[in-house]
């Protein structure tokens, strides 16, 4: 397990600073703000925390309201809305400098026997071993210089290995341009069978390329272009149980963009073809003017 890792999961460790009411911090990087799949899968876990363990996450509804400022801890405010025979509804607000900055509703439902089918195609990909991961893909693309050096040099919690273009690639190549990103993951340690942490690593891992799949389709890049993007809202369906630390591919779109937003969509396979997770989310995206 790298550092980034055992950094993460010490992230996820919330602290209970009374009923209902848990404290996280944010890692110790020069960022103007907080990661959004951080503060999704904090608040994931606090709702988590209040809940029966009989209970599986099957769904988050969350709205990111204000940047997160990374150099002071964030308050998660739970309220138990309800606690029925089958399932259990909890609201999350995150709280920075007295004011709401993220809120989130998630469900937790009991396991029951249901219809089951599934309709969804798992995309065609080569296997994640044969792929070159993302960094070893910039480094060839950006050389010797300095500033992308020291970045790609960070450890990151997350593997993550691209089965299409980079919108970086895609912003010198018209060609490979495209609304589709297939993008393999996993976190490379054997983590504990706690079904809630392998939901929280996924919310986490989720951020990381849907608004990079509306970029994909423009040729837009945050490495060299001139825009300026935030999530908005986030959603998410858990629909059966998988493991973060096995392979998930992420299978995104992006349908449709205009007046500053763009939406996007995912879908998480595990590498048998099983739909594990949908996600859908809305952002904004501004090209500055010079």
């Amino acid at each position: 397990m790298n550092e980034a890792l055992k950094e993460l999961l010490d992230l996820l460790d919330l602290e209970q600073i009374e009923l209902d009411i848990f404290r996280g911090r944010s890692p110790e990087e020069r960022i103007q703000r907080v990661f959004g799949g951080q503060v999704a899968a904090q608040a994931l876990v606090a709702a988590g925390r209040t809940v029966q363990s009989d209970r599986n996450v099957h769904s988050l509804h969350a709205y990111f309201i204000r940047p997160g400022d990374p150099t002071i801890p964030i308050v998660y405010n739970v309220e138990r809305v309800r606690d029925g025979r089958s399932f259990t509804t909890r609201r999350v607000v995150a709280v920075q400098h007295g004011k709401a900055i993220f809120t989130m509703s998630a469900s937790f439902h009991v396991a029951e026997e249901g219809v089951e089918h599934q309709a969804a195609v798992m995309p065609v990909t080569p296997d994640p071993l044969t792929l070159p991961t993302f960094q070893e893909r910039m480094n060839e693309l950006v050389g010797a210089d300095p500033m992308w050096r020291d970045w790609l040099s960070r450890e990151r919690p997350v593997e993550a290995r691209y089965a299409s273009p980079l919108t970086f690639e895609a912003s010198k190549d018209p060609a490979l341009r495209s609304a589709q990103t297939n993008v393999w993951f996993r976190y490379d340690a054997e983590l504990p069978d706690d079904p809630l942490l392998h939901v929280v690593l996924a919310a986490y891992a989720s951020d990381y390329t849907l608004v990079d799949t509306v970029l994909l389709a423009h040729g837009l890049s945050w490495g060299n272009s001139n825009i300026m993007g935030a999530s908005l809202d986030h959603a998410m369906w858990f629909h059966r149980p998988f493991r973060a630390d096995d392979w998930l591919l992420y299978a995104q779109e992006s349908p449709w963009s205009g007046g500053a937003r763009g939406l996007a969509r995912g879908q998480m396979f595990t590498a048998s073809g099983d739909l594990v997770v949908s996600v859908v989310q809305e952002a904004m995206i501004r090209e500055l003017k010079s």
